[in-house]
């Protein structure tokens, strides 16, 4: 082969193509919902329409609960990757998803009980 014939493609760049088609082009996801600890599971109503195996290793992948950073690195992509396909298939109703609840309102009721027992067992001494 010779220089005018060889090969644009460049072996190291192969995952960076593959990344660059799988998200067609799209840097980001619309989705404001889905965080990296974002947990998705198959929905029993979705069915997947889209074509790529990325997609479909993420519905096998989420018949039992995972984080989006889980699928990410089950699937060996970069975490922005993972968060826009899984927005995808939330849009499409294939996944249903629970964003996280921040530690703050998850544990303040408990926080303040624990608290009041606190300052109840204080007074005792």
């Amino acid at each position: 082969m010779n220089d005018s014939e060889e090969s644009w493609y460049d072996e190291d760049a192969g995952p960076v193509v593959r990344l660059y088609a799988v998200t067609r082009g799209r840097a980001g996801t619309r989705r404001t919902d889905v965080d990296m600890v974002t947990r998705v599971v198959t929905s029993s109503f979705g069915r997947l329409r889209r074509h790529e195996p990325e997609y479909a290793a993420i519905v096998e992948l989420a018949r039992s609960p995972l984080s989006v950073a889980e699928i990410a690195a089950r699937l060996h992509l970069p975490i922005t990757a993972a968060k826009i396909l899984v927005g995808d298939l939330i849009g499409d109703g294939v996944l249903d998803f629970r964003a996280p609840v921040s530690s703050d309102e998850a544990n303040a009721p408990d926080d303040l009980n624990v608290l009041r027992a606190v300052l109840k067992g204080i007074q005792r001494l």
